[in-house]
């Protein structure tokens, strides 16, 4: 089996998980090309020969995957998204194992689904920028966290972002005008979050009913001014998984859209699968359907 290694260096823990990973897959007659990057290698060059390939590992956070995703994307190449960063929210998901033995066994057995995933088109400076995300891209609140989070990763781990949150106890309000395909809301909140996965933790999902092969984003803004109002709908979300509490409290505003443009005044930091590049809004999301061959559990 012939498989293409992307590996992240910087990502979360660094553990170099991914050498168990090679140590536990590897039987006679495998050949596997491992590629690293710290940020400056492009990983969409590293994918350059890709499709020469049986399958591609992105060994990251979900970031990382979501770029190599998005330069899969229409290709049928399977992709294995390896758990590496410290949120790992697509692993979430997908219900991806984190332990490299666990992903060996998967990725040999090789059962793939394809899944919508985002493209997200922004200003910096004076260039237009096209990404791909999978998970969740967003402007405001949650942009805020997960730059302030980030300079906390390596000593708290995925507790960063919890204390990130809790510095920020006075998210910037804006007014925002989303333009959907069917609708243009113009509300008043701290965030909009564009969703194509909707769990941030096992179990707990920002959304209901949320089903990225559906063709369509949840789009969610956030109207709650301060964070200690949005519990209710955390707890409502938590009880909601498991089928207990059909209501929702009313801090989200949430419709279905294949294609969204948000803008804000004021401006509001932007950010797609935890990383936030230094840009603002506005910014466009679009779906492309089925466009990603995930290796699955």
């Amino acid at each position: 089996m012939r498989v293409l290694i992307i590996s992240n260096l910087v990502s979360g823990l660094k553990t170099g998980a991914i050498h168990d990973f090679c140590r536990y897959f590897t039987k006679d007659g495998d050949e596997l090309t491992l590629r690293a990057t710290s940020g400056r290698s492009k990983i969409e060059d590293m994918l350059r020969d890709a499709s020469e390939f049986d399958l591609v590992v992105a060994a990251g956070g979900d970031a990382t995957i979501g770029a190599a995703a998005y330069e899969l994307r229409n290709s049928d190449t399977p992709l294995l998204p390896f758990p590496a960063g410290t949120a790992n929210l697509l692993a979430t998901n997908l219900g991806t194992p984190e332990e490299p033995s666990a992903l060996a066994r998967i990725a040999r057995a090789l059962k793939t689904e394809h899944f919508d995933i985002g493209e997200l088109v922004y200003r910096q400076g004076d260039e237009t920028i096209t990404k791909g995300f999978d998970v969740i891209a967003g402007a405001g609140y949650d942009a805020a966290i997960m730059r302030r989070a980030e300079r906390l990763k390596e000593r708290l781990g995925p507790m960063a972002y919890f204390a990130a949150a809790i510095s920020e106890p006075n998210p910037k309000v804006a007014n925002f005008t989303v333009t959907l395909d069917n609708e243009v809301l113009n509300i008043e909140g701290i965030a909009v979050l564009v969703i194509n996965f909707a769990q941030i933790f096992p179990d707990l999902s920002i959304i209901h009913g949320n089903d990225a092969k559906d063709g369509l984003f949840e789009v969610v803004v956030i109207k709650k001014q301060h964070p200690v109002e949005l519990l209710p709908a955390l707890f409502a979300a938590f009880l909601d998984a498991m089928g207990n509490f059909p209501d929702r409290a009313d801090a989200f505003e949430v419709r279905h859209s294949a294609h969204v443009l948000v803008e804000s005044d004021p401006l509001l930091e932007l950010q797609f699968d935890g990383d936030t590049p230094g840009a603002t809004t506005p910014f466009e999301a679009h779906i492309l359907p089925s466009a990603v061959r995930f290796v699955v559990a």
